[in-house]
């Protein structure tokens, strides 16, 4: 997948987001891009297409990356 053109892209950060280890999420032209906030737009960027970001919240939500299923 070739890196979107992010420049125009809108970064949201969760509200449940503390100081140091939080991500950005942005939706461009139907790739979604995560960042880390600490690097300020200038570390790398993962990218995904809609298809896998689901996939990744669904598990999210089903607990599938908890710390404990990681760790075991």
């Amino acid at each position: 997948m070739n890196r979107p053109d992010l420049s125009a892209a809108r970064w949201r950060k969760s509200n449940v987001s503390g100081d140091g280890g939080c991500v950005e999420v942005a939706y461009v032209n139907g790739v979604i891009s995560v960042r880390d906030t600490k690097d300020q737009g200038n570390g790398p960027v993962l990218t995904f297409s809609e298809r896998e970001w689901a996939a990744f919240l669904a598990g999210a939500r089903a607990g599938e990356f908890d710390l404990g299923q990681l760790a075991g």
